[in-house]
């Protein structure tokens, strides 16, 4: 198998791209190199595989329209290369758009004039579902949660784009899925939750769980935005990643669907329970100050599983705990090289 990976030295990516390496896939990483710690992902990718690396912006269409030229024998492109944070989507609405909606079309098109017929897997996001005012919530000590959705947010829910974020992530999903239709690409959509763990360099605007354990442990000043209250379900690096390799192995169920991908009802959490458990693990009292909503927050957002078990037989594996303690020793072992990342911060 030969896998294409664009933004395969990001977080998610670098762990794909090792995880499929080791099972014996040829793995090709697109990658601008454009994200903070990437370039230690880079480093740490070429001590532990062997693997073709081809620096480039998925703006580029010619670029891509060569890849596949050089390359008429790729199987599988990931899609994970993308511009990740409302707040920079709001700064900046048009390097959001050319990133995720025109790098998105680049990539679709490069595959659709090419000789290629690869599965195509697109990392989505559960901000496609926009604020979802319209659905109750029940307030209580220390979080939100639906008041009559016990197994969360399904596939079936109405599409409402909010922020340049879900309206750009919002219409790469959408060409995905007619690209599907019209040309018969075997793609599968991620609209995925909260993922966290190893070689994750994050700051405020994108990644808390990942920022707050490295803040914690670098003290660094802690801000949250809105109550705490916030929650989300979370999923662990090593379950996503079993789930791209679940859906690709299960093509035939798989291609042309949408799934929501997160840790579930069984595995959510607000912002203060995090730090709570921080709190626990590091044997210290974490300060933090309040500020406003972030235009685009969802007070709660837990996906419905249920899809992706009933076609590809995939269901989370790692507990909110284990994840956590795996993500905090892992920076606790790396705390000087990260440091370095966040001097100024």
């Amino acid at each position: 198998m030969k896998v294409l990976i664009t933004g395969g030295v990001g977080f998610i990516g670098c762990n794909v791209a090792k995880h499929l390496s080791n099972e014996g896939w040829d793995v090709i990483i697109y990658d601008n190199l454009s994200r903070k710690g990437v370039h230690a992902n880079l480093k740490w990718l070429r001590s532990q595989i062997k693997f073709e690396f081809i620096k480039g912006d998925i703006r580029d269409f010619d670029k891509m329209v060569n890849i596949f030229k050089s390359n008429k024998d790729i199987n599988i492109v990931i899609h994970l290369a993308a511009q990740v944070a409302v707040t920079t989507s709001i700064k900046d609405p048009r390097l959001d758009f050319e990133t995720n909606v025109l790098g998105t079309f680049n990539l679709l098109e490069a595959i659709r004039n090419s000789n290629v017929d690869p599965i195509f897997l697109n990392a989505s996001t559960n901000k496609v579902y926009g604020s979802m005012e319209d659905i109750e919530i029940i307030e209580h000590s220390n979080g939100y949660k639906y008041k009559s959705l016990p197994y969360g947010i399904s596939e079936n829910m109405v599409i409402d784009f909010h922020s340049p974020y879900g309206c750009s992530k919002g219409a790469a999903d959408q060409y995905v899925n007619d690209y599907s239709r019209i040309y018969g690409l075997r793609s599968v959509n991620f609209r995925q939750s909260c993922i966290y763990g190893y070689h994750q360099f994050c700051v405020e605007e994108q990644g808390w769980i990942a920022w707050f354990t490295i803040a914690t442990i670098l003290n660094k000043q802690l801000t949250i935005y809105g109550d705490g209250k916030q929650v989300r379900d979370v999923l662990f690096i090593d379950d996503i990643v079993n789930c791209y390799k679940m859906a690709i192995e299960n093509i035939d169920k798989t291609a042309s669907q949408t799934y929501n991908i997160g840790g579930g009802p069984n595995n959510c959490l607000s912002l203060l329970e995090l730090i709570s458990y921080l709190e626990r693990i590091s044997n210290k009292k974490i300060e933090y100050s309040l500020n406003d909503w972030r235009l685009g927050d969802q007070q709660v957002f837990i996906c419905d599983i249920r899809k992706a078990e009933r076609d590809f037989g995939w269901k989370p594996k790692i507990s909110p705990e284990e994840g956590f303690e795996r993500l905090y020793e892992w920076v606790l072992q790396n705390k000087n090289h990260i440091e370095q990342f966040f001097i100024d911060y």
